[in-house]
């Protein structure tokens, strides 16, 4: 062997045996997409507002009642040196309050446009995250005064979280006419 091919062999056979004792790498896994959104209890069923739609999350603050208007807009509170009416969705859907205490109740705060509203919930969840595959166009047993209102839902644990759009609620006439005829 020559001087100058020993060290190639040398490094040659370093190299194969570094491939040889080499630990594969780590089994990729598929990425799963996720969908997520801000999750409460309206009438005793889970629902889920999208990200995007709801910009706060409060107690139900000290508010003023506002003669002359529809009994689901409870009235306004002073948030941060801005008016917030607050509307207890329960109230406007027409439908049962949960059994949930008074202490539990929270206020999602919309802000869509012109339009600055605090929707009062039985309570608030949290952050839920939901696999985009486990979406359900139509989800069952969503009472006739919301269904306008939901864009489907999410299964997971064999229980649907109906996706409640906020976005379309603010933007609804009935909802924009407050005032007691």
């Amino acid at each position: 062997m020559s001087a100058q091919a020993a060290p190639f062999a040398v490094l040659t056979d370093i190299a194969q045996r570094s491939r040889s004792m080499a630990a594969g790498l780590p089994e990729q896994q598929e990425a799963v997409e996720l969908w997520n959104g801000i999750g409460f209890v309206l009438s005793g069923e889970h629902y889920v507002a999208p990200m995007g739609e709801v910009t706060e999350i409060l107690h139900v603050p000290r508010f003023t009642h506002i003669p002359g208007v529809r009994p689901f807009l409870l009235g306004a509170a002073n948030v941060r040196g801005r008016l917030l009416p607050l509307v207890d969705l329960a109230s406007f859907f027409d439908i049962p309050r949960s059994s949930r205490s008074q202490r539990d109740r929270r206020v999602l705060v919309v802000e869509q446009g012109d339009v600055f509203s605090g929707l009062v919930v039985d309570s608030v969840l949290g952050m839920q995250y939901f696999t985009t595959d486990s979406f359900r166009e139509a989800p069952q047993g969503v009472p006739e005064s919301v269904r306008p209102f939901v864009t489907g839902g999410y299964e997971r644990n064999e229980e649907v979280w109906r996706v409640f759009s906020a976005a379309d609620l603010v933007a609804d006439e009935h909802f924009l006419d407050v005032a007691q005829w």
